[in-house]
């Protein structure tokens, strides 16, 4: 017997009124008391009081430095990034006449040191080699079920990527180390061709598929198989090679790699540990805020047509901080950062990167504008919020601009972190198994009551 539509209104009605009050529920037994934390002393967000990561592990991979110690009393500095060691200013700075930086910190980061050309020669030949997609799985994994978002695409396609391994269980160093390098490998053809994959079936664009280059960087072939006509200049390639370099590693405590360590301290093998890890990086929070960046500047863009106008600039910044403009959230997106104080290095690096490539695409004027405000809000943010320690702009700062002007779409700014990341999240998890640590399981204060049971007719 068919229900009539008026019948199918009125329950979705009722069950509208019984989702709210779910809800209610939901929120009530959800809602913790804030001043427990100062009570029981609770690190929230694993942080002290004063913003400082609580130390959970240990690694070799990376090091983030923000102070300078003098006469026992930490100073603010400029901030300093090292890879396995490395300053990632010098390592950047040999990159300038030379390709495959990328690749080649991959190699540093999980192998520890920095690879003679015939090392190189060889893992590169190993990269290509472990790079390649079936056909099949190209048609029935990533041509299947596209939607607008390549992160979730990637992590989908990561997952099957399971069902394709004949030994996806093991984990062997060995086995987790070719695993890895496939992974790294394949990231760059996952994300490019699931945006392809979304361009064509959810907005009827043609379908663009392009096979990699042996003999080109990773760089050089996300352009490559981007782009319609596979062209792109050599200062283009530059760029990005520089800003996959910079957004490879960030030390054992950013969110994303911290899931990589609390997913693979349970023994659960490569593709899961590397699908969460992707889930988290996803998060706005996290991976996403460059483009916030992106839409704060159209904002400003739009509210103050003169770029130049400092006076107005600073005006509107501070509106923007009191919630009054933007999206009312009162953050200036780019500005800050957890660890560094007087500058982020990765910032450092990528300003004159952004700032070559927008003077081949004559885009000074939008530098200058970004230029501007980085002078300004800090300050701001400084004397609005009574701070004491520096506010710089982060790595987020200039990087959707790069990606802009780089022709790269905004589905694929977070995807662009993502295969650079992955090199980091494999080193991390070869680490975390080569020292056979323990399942990471944090405490947690239960602050409820305890009940007497009743029965359900009695309640």
């Amino acid at each position: 017997m068919s229900t009539n539509h008026s019948d199918s209104n009125t329950m979705k009605i009722e069950q509208d009124k019984d989702f709210e009050e779910l809800l209610k529920y939901c929120m009530i037994s959800g809602k913790i008391n804030l001043d427990l934390y100062a009570e029981y002393d609770v690190k929230r967000g694993l942080r002290d009081s004063n913003g400082k990561g609580v130390l959970t592990g240990l690694t070799e991979i990376s090091d983030v430095c923000a102070y300078d110690t003098v006469d026992g009393r930490k100073i603010p500095s400029d901030g300093r990034l090292y890879y396995q060691g490395y300053d990632v200013m010098d390592l950047v700075k040999s990159y300038e006449k030379r390709r495959f930086g990328f690749e080649e910190v991959t190699y540093l980061l999980m192998f520890g040191e920095l690879p003679n050309r015939t090392q190189m020669e060889k893992f590169m030949d190993i990269l290509f080699d472990m790079q390649d997609l079936s056909g099949r799985f190209i048609r029935d994994v990533i041509m299947k079920a596209s939607n607008a978002n390549i992160m979730n695409a990637m992590q989908r396609c990561i997952l099957t990527l399971y069902s394709y391994d004949d030994n996806p269980d093991d984990i062997s160093i060995p086995n987790v180390l070719r695993q890895s390098l496939e992974l790294i490998g394949k990231m760059p053809l996952i994300a490019v061709y699931s945006f392809h994959a979304f361009q064509h079936f959810r907005l009827d664009k043609n379908l663009l598929i392009r096979n990699p280059e042996r003999g080109l960087s990773v760089a050089e072939n996300i352009l490559h198989m981007l782009r319609e006509d596979g062209k792109y200049t050599e200062l283009e390639a530059k760029v990005l090679d520089i800003a996959l370099v910079l957004h490879t590693e960030h030390g054992g405590g950013n969110n994303s790699t911290f899931t990589t360590h609390v997913v693979t301290s349970t023994g659960t093998d490569t593709y899961s540990a590397i699908a969460a890890s992707i889930g988290s990086l996803k998060g706005p929070r996290h991976g996403g805020a460059n483009l916030k960046v992106q839409d704060m500047f159209a904002n400003i863009m739009e509210n103050c047509p003169n770029w130049t106008d400092e006076a107005k600039i600073r005006t509107y910044l501070n509106d923007i901080l009191d919630k009054k403009a933007f999206d009312n959230s009162g953050l200036i997106y780019g500005m800050g950062h957890a660890v560094y104080t007087e500058s982020d290095p990765r910032c450092v690096i990528l300003k004159e990167y952004a700032r070559s490539l927008a003077k081949e695409k004559g885009l000074m004027e939008q530098f200058a504008l970004y230029e501007l405000v980085e002078k300004n809000a800090g300050e701001l943010i400084m004397n609005k919020r009574k701070l004491f320690k520096p506010v710089c702009a982060n790595v987020d700062f200039y990087s959707g601009f790069v990606y802009t002007m780089l022709g790269i779409p905004r589905e694929l700014f977070t995807p662009i972190f993502a295969i650079a990341r992955i090199s980091g999240w494999c080193a991390h998890r070869l680490e975390e198994l080569v020292n056979q640590g323990k399942i990471i399981r944090p405490a947690y204060k239960y602050v409820g009551t305890h009940k007497q049971f009743e029965d359900i007719d009695e309640r």
